[in-house]
């Protein structure tokens, strides 16, 4: 898997200053986690594991991003809401509100347009700015620490199949 992601369509960028987008991480290893705040996977797994990684390897050339993904209950999961969570949380990495789709469409755009199962769902971009690996569901730490390590070796010897 080398396919390029269409962008990003976010409504609103929370624990950042500017609004993200993924040519501007190009030359950097890009961990994306899809989440809900709802979500029990996602709770209890996913956002620890991505706010580990977002520590662990800061001093790497990796990206770590949020993209909170709507497609249930969205009047309780909305911006003010999240907010809280992320800071009740301490989730301190940039995360994207993915934005709502078309009237009477309940999938947001990104979920929609990156053909996301669900969440959570972890995506790794490499360095060159192609996907490299998703997976929907809990991914396990080691699994996880070895395609990020493979990916982060690429990007600091400047090679990428």
């Amino acid at each position: 898997m080398a396919e390029t992601l269409p962008p990003l369509q976010v409504s609103r960028w929370l624990n950042v200053d500017t609004s993200l987008h993924l040519g501007m991480l190009r030359g950097r290893v890009v961990l994306i986690h899809a989440f809900q705040m709802l979500c029990p996977g996602c709770v209890l797994h996913g956002l620890p594991q991505t706010q580990r990684i977002a520590r662990e390897l800061a001093d790497t050339p990796l990206s770590v991003i949020g993209l909170h993904t709507v497609f249930e209950h969205h009047a309780i999961m909305g911006p003010e809401a999240l907010a809280v969570f992320l800071a009740e949380h301490r989730y301190a990495f940039p995360v994207g509100i993915d934005a709502p789709g078309p009237p009477g469409d309940p999938l947001p755009r990104t979920l929609r347009a990156w053909g996301l199962e669900g969440t959570p769902t972890t995506l790794l971009i490499d360095a060159r700015g192609r996907l490299r690996h998703r997976h929907f569901g809990v991914e396990e730490d080691l699994m996880l620490g070895v395609r990020l390590g493979y990916l982060l070796q690429e990007a600091e010897a400047g090679r990428s199949p």
